[in-house]
């Protein structure tokens, strides 16, 4: 059962990501803040990361980049799932090491289609 850690702030979102998952069999984890979410990706070793963008403190971008900078999680594929829509933002989210980048509101088949992806499947 792959293990899929959400980081976002909102939980209309978290709760709509983690209905979604569930129903496709995946465990999941929740942090509600970058700090929060590189503390539990070094504690859990999710499968995989939700990245939200906009969030109070450390924000998605600097989080992502956290993280795929530290040998101990730079594994862990993560998907930025923002309402931040411009090109511009898609190409740095994806220099910081997402693995891919989804725009707000996210479609069911394109989020479960798009962690099966980074999950090698």
């Amino acid at each position: 059962m792959p293990h899929v850690l959400i980081i976002d702030d909102s939980p209309t979102e978290v709760h709509v990501f983690k209905t979604i998952l569930q129903k496709h069999q995946m465990q999941v984890s929740v942090a509600e803040n970058g700090e929060e979410g590189i503390a539990k990706a070094l504690a859990l070793k999710p499968d995989c990361i939700l990245m939200d963008v906009v969030m109070p403190g450390k924000n998605g971008f600097q989080a992502t980049r956290d993280l795929a900078r530290n040998p101990e999680t730079a594994q862990i594929p993560i998907i930025i799932v923002t309402t931040k829509d411009q090109e511009t933002d898609k190409i740095w989210g994806m220099r910081q090491g997402a693995k891919d980048y989804l725009v707000k509101p996210v479609r069911e088949p394109d989020l479960v289609a798009s962690i099966s992806k980074a999950l090698g499947g």
